[in-house]
């Protein structure tokens, strides 16, 4: 459908499409969004539940249950075989609820973000959910934006795209407005941006030709949705855990045979079976879809708390975050821009009134209200204010919302308190071409048209004033005094002192024949004046940045702002202390590039020992990422523009802001704050450190009631008992204990102290030598007990013993789930109805271990016999044993440590 564009003129567009510059009318557009559908591409279609249950199936291990089985067939042992078929039905059946789990959680953080596409509707300028933008549709699209539909360009400035995702060319594509002529391919068509892809600089406005599946990427999505991402280091971790436990398994099984047929003199079919069922309920076949669950599980709370996991791994890898650097604006602070002062020529010092984003308020001077109508050199400045910017304000009901950089959206709401507003200007004065804002240069300027012809710019305060030659009084243009400068730099640093960001406002009258705006032309400028700007900080902040300090976590703050700013809020939030000075906390840019005149190793000491960075570049923000992983930090760092997204890459976690971050920003970073708030990344912090908690927690259940069962068996061998449990008992055994209690485990919640110690090791292992002790302690006690009474009962018969022995091998796992949601604290501090998931998995695995013995067929099926009440309390109370040795160990270990 694209190729019908390229070459034709927008007014042919425009009545083949229905639609004009203005855009189209809502209910025009619901009607087309019902005939068209929404714009999205399809995604990775989900397995049928079916196809989900039959991929359990597919295992080595299952392959070998499933060889038992036909082994059992051929033996004429059918009561085996039914159980095992029944055991490994029962089996898959667990990991399908499972992995189905984790992918309805999956599914639902993705529907979580949601991208938004500045698009006119009834001839307003409205912010909409890009997969309800429809063709005929007139969108803006920005440096940072994602190109939320393919669309032919009507108005381009500066305009460059990103279109690697779709072309394969790197190199960013400049766009204008052209009519092309001929056949031109794809990636040389010029005047057209594409769904998918990023614009990195300028803007454009653009007309809407195709949306969802009729977008030229579209047309391979199919191929690029089935694409298998790398596995993540997460994953491999939680892989070599698993070929742990398997080694494990392996090994207690071989020692089983061993001992078995040449010690003992089993026949080699029976001890054979015996083995192969102690290996597959040794070897952990459903560990990755419990992995799979606590991960989820975290990302579900960690969305419920604001941060939005793009790539689930993420979620572990926050736990173990060293430093956060994070932006000042509308992280730490509101993002509630407010023009509050204004300085004038001649010393006149101004305040403004209002409320955040709300276009009302008044002008003082000296305490009297200011008609800004009346005075010349106000009303100039807020003529420049309301021309130059990108901002935009829109009543969205009953509270305003701003379109763009949130500064540049002050600038419109300080010229709309005087009553200017930029459309009404520009219906006598037209812009003829303008420069974004430039990282780098700090500042944006438009070239405007009038009576004669003017370069209006806005932007940081030391960049403008250095460039200014001359200062506006009295509507004429005087030279600039070297005291006069000096005044008004120390006024502009008292306004940064006290926490705000200062801008200031400057022109250029240029010659009459000027078309085009360069930065050359950005220079020799007449100040106007300087706006000191007010963004209070975020309430919570300052309590969250205490609990980055006693988690170990130092928090970085980098910000474009001036460095005296940066330290107010810094002193404000309780970032550093109130006493000290700013030279001794915080560098500039200017100042850590004088250090890499003499080499690395004083930027590299600046930058492990520095609190706050001040008016950074992006090339500088990613440095200094870079530096701190050199010497083995894990770096977190926050990013909302374009710019940013090279450094959110190359951090460890990188996160993106929700509300005021760019397309670009978000879909480089792993994580995206819905709320744009520093307190949430701290919530995240510690929900990724309580998912590698209950993963270790987890992985330890599974492993210390196998490692039992395996000592058991070899101790029933050594000591010449017969065989305590069958290969069928042994399978049952595991599905009882394994099957609930290890997912159980990881619903576990915060036990209040995850976040008063530090990170732990980047590299530290999901089993550590410090389990081994309690390890041990509880495989031998389990061991013991089971031992103890599989002896006691024996005179009665060895079907009463095995009964009491498969009871109590049974019952000591499940209450070694209460010792493993935490290996330091008390499960009676923790209270026992805190994770209601563990209590639940107890008590259902219980019932389901006495219908073996009390349901008939079950009980023949497995050769059971019934338990009266005492033989029942009697094991319950030995086997509650180990929950009491491990709370004794957890207090010598409390007192110890």
């Amino acid at each position: 459908m694209t190729e019908l564009f390229y070459n034709r003129k927008i007014s042919e567009i425009f009545d083949s499409l229905s639609s004009s510059d203005e855009g189209l009318s809502e209910e025009e557009a619901q009607k087309r969004l019902r005939e068209a559908g929404f714009n999205k591409l399809p995604e990775v279609r989900r397995a049928s539940p079916i196809l989900l249950f039959l991929k359990q199936f597919k295992s080595a291990l299952i392959y070998v249950l499933l060889g038992a089985a036909l082994l059992s067939f051929v033996l004429r042992h059918l009561i085996d075989v039914y159980v095992i078929l029944a055991v490994v039905f029962l089996n898959a059946l667990i990991g399908f609820f499972e992995e189905y789990r984790a992918e309805a959680a999956i599914q639902k953080l993705k529907k979580s973000l949601v991208f938004y596409s500045k698009v006119w509707r009834n001839r307003e300028l409205v912010k909409i959910p890009a997969i309800e933008l429809v063709p005929g549709d007139i969108i803006l699209v920005e440096e940072g934006d994602r190109v939320p539909a393919d669309a032919r360009l009507i108005e381009a400035k500066n305009l460059e795209t990103e279109e690697a995702v779709l072309t394969g060319e790197s190199l960013p594509v400049e766009k204008n407005t052209k009519i092309l002529e001929g056949d031109v391919p794809l990636g040389d068509r010029s005047n057209m941006i594409w769904m998918s892809t990023a614009a990195i600089r300028g803007y454009g406005k653009a007309i809407v030709v195709a949306t969802g599946l009729k977008t030229a990427i579209g047309e391979i999505a199919e191929s690029i949705v089935h694409i298998k991402p790398k596995a993540s280091h997460f994953e491999e971790k939680t892989k070599e855990l698993a070929l742990g436990m398997a080694m494990i398994a392996v090994a207690g099984a071989v020692t089983t045979f061993l001992i078995g047929f040449f010690i003992r003199g089993f026949y080699i079919i029976d001890i054979f079976i015996f083995s192969v069922a102690s290996l597959i309920s040794g070897i952990p076949e459903g560990l990755p879809a419990v992995m799979a669950v606590v991960l989820a599980i975290g990302a579900i709370r960690m969305a419920k708390k604001r941060a939005i996991i793009r790539r689930l791994p993420a979620v572990e890898t926050l736990g173990v975050v060293t430093v956060i650097a994070t932006d000042k604006t509308g992280t730490l602070t509101q993002n509630s821009m407010m023009v509050e002062r204004i300085i004038l020529p001649r010393g006149r010092r101004l305040s403004v009134s209002g409320v955040g984003w709300e276009p009302n308020g008044f002008f003082y001077e000296n305490g009297e209200i200011l008609d800004p109508s009346k005075d010349d050199a106000l009303f100039e400045l807020l003529h420049i204010a309301a021309v130059c910017n990108k901002g935009r304000v829109i009543k969205n009901k009953d509270r305003f919302e701003v379109i763009g950089d949130p500064t540049e959206a002050a600038l419109a709401i300080l010229a709309e308190k005087a009553g200017l507003k930029k459309d009404t200007i520009l219906e006598s004065e037209n812009v003829i071409d303008e420069l974004p804002f430039d990282p780098n240069k700090k500042y944006r300027a438009v070239l405007t048209k009038h009576e004669k012809k003017f370069v209006y710019v806005v932007g940081a305060f030391e960049q403008i004033l250095e460039k200014s030659y001359f200062v506006l009084k009295g509507g004429e243009k005087k030279k600039i005094g070297h005291e006069e400068k000096i005044d008004l730099l120390y006024s502009s640093e008292d306004l940064a002192s006290s926490g705000m960001r200062v801008l200031a406002v400057a022109l250029n009258e240029v010659p009459f024949q000027t078309e085009e705006l360069t930065h050359d032309l950005v220079d020799n400028l007449t100040l106007v004046g300087v706006l000191g700007i007010a963004d209070p900080p975020r309430p919570e902040v300052k309590d969250a940045i205490q609990k980055a300090k006693g988690a170990g976590i130092k928090v970085i703050m980098k910000t474009g702002d001036h460095k005296n700013t940066a330290v107010a809020i810094a002193r404000e939030i309780g970032l550093i202390d109130p006493e000290e000075k700013s030279e001794k906390v915080a560098l500039s840019e200017n100042e850590l590039l004088d250090m890499l005149k003499f080499g690395e190793k004083d930027f590299e000491e600046a930058v492990r020992t520095t609190l706050i960075f001040a008016r950074l570049t992006p090339q500088m923000k990613l440095k200094i990422v870079e530096t701190l992983q050199k010497f083995g930090e894990v770096v977190a760092m926050t990013g909302d523009g374009v710019n940013d997204a090279p450094a959110l890459k190359k951090a460890d976690v990188g996160i993106a802001m929700g509300m005021i971050g760019t397309d670009v920003a978000r879909e480089t970073s792993a994580v995206v704050l819905a709320d744009d708030n520093f307190a949430s990344i701290i919530n995240a912090v510690l929900e990724g450190r309580i998912v590698f908690r209950n993963i270790k927690q987890t992985a330890f259940y599974l492993i210390t009631t196998n490692v039992a069962e395996d000592i058991t068996i070899v101790s029933t061998l050594l000591f010449g008992f017969p065989l305590i449990l069958t290969p069928l008992h042994l399978l049952w055994l595991n599905l009882v204990t394994d099957g609930l209690s290890g997912p159980a485990l990881a619903f576990e919640p915060t036990h209040n102290h995850e976040l008063t110690h530090a990170p732990r090791p980047q590299k530290e292992r999901i089993l550590t030598k410090e389990v081994l002790p309690f390890l041990l302690i509880i495989a031998v006690l389990m061991t013991a007990g089971t031992l103890f009474l599989f002896n006691n009962f024996l005179p009665e018969g060895i079907t009463k013993a095995r009964t009491v022995a498969f009871t109590a091998m049974a019952l000591f796992q499940l209450w070694n789930i209460f010792n493993m949601r935490s290996l330091k604290m008390s499960v009676f501090k923790l209270g026992f109805f805190t994770n209601k998931f563990v209590l639940g998995a107890f008590f259902i695995s219980l019932g389901i271990q006495f219908s073996v013995i009390y349901i008939p067929f079950l009980q023949k099926a497995l050769n059971f016999t019934p338990l009266n009440l005492s033989e029942i309390l009697f094991i319950l109370v030995i086997t509650s044993l180990v929950l009491w040795v491990g709370e004794v160990y957890k207090l010598i270990r409390r007192k110890i440590i």
